[in-house]
């Protein structure tokens, strides 16, 4: 059974690995097998945003495409907000078009992101990935229709547990982002908290990924 890593920056290339690795418009490798792609909100030329959406819609006619992203909002960069929710709200409406889940990066905005899938009423999936906040907003999230994704965090802070351990099982994701630690491992600690064994930790991440993704190979 292959581990599912719903977000990374490297790609592994290992057989028993299926990955969503992240790319960039300007930067797109089409050897990758499963990517998404999008405009981070560290990354928004403002003068290149219609053609490196340009360059992401070409993309989601794709099989090999699975989401966009990652993309969000980030208040402790110096992009202006503004802007950022420009470029965010017309990646999702990219995602609403093509029926693609989202991958979001958001740092100090989550009440911002919750408004706006209400707004434009987003019903494509759309999953925080890096989760690493209290139980408190992992709630809200999830009341909103929202999927968490975990790694560095639940590897670095053992206060993260309590909160993973109370979320949904069929609501969550695990990843590597950028992290050394392979997805095993992260795996394996997710399986330690939630008291399973690791095969059993494998098949549900395995049926969420089924749940909302569509993949040929």
């Amino acid at each position: 059974m292959k581990y599912i890593n719903l977000h990374t920056h490297i790609f592994s290339d290992r057989a028993d690995i299926l990955e969503i690795v992240n790319q960039y418009p300007q930067d797109f490798d089409a050897a990758i097998p499963h990517y998404s792609i999008g405009i981070h909100p560290w990354y928004i030329v403002e003068n290149r945003v219609d053609e490196d959406l340009a360059i992401i819609e070409s993309k989601l006619e794709l099989e090999n495409c699975l989401a966009i992203g990652e993309c969000g909002l980030d208040k402790r960069v110096e992009i202006p907000f503004d802007l950022q929710i420009n470029v965010f709200e017309r990646q999702l409406i990219l995602a609403e078009e093509y029926k693609k889940p989202v991958i979001i990066h958001c740092v100090a905005a989550f009440q911002e992101v919750i408004e706006i899938k209400k707004r434009l009423e987003i019903n494509v999936p759309m999953i925080i990935h890096g989760f690493s906040k209290n139980i408190e907003t992992a709630q809200q999230l999830l009341n909103n229709g929202f999927y968490l994704s975990f790694g560095k965090y639940l590897l670095r802070n053992p206060e993260l547990e309590a909160v993973f351990i109370k979320i949904p099982e069929t609501r969550f994701f695990l990843e590597t982002d950028t992290i050394e630690e392979g997805i095993r491992e992260v795996y394996q600690l997710a399986a330690k908290y939630k008291n399973i064994e690791l095969e059993a930790m494998q098949n549900q991440v395995q049926h969420n990924f089924e749940s909302i993704f569509t993949i040929n190979s």
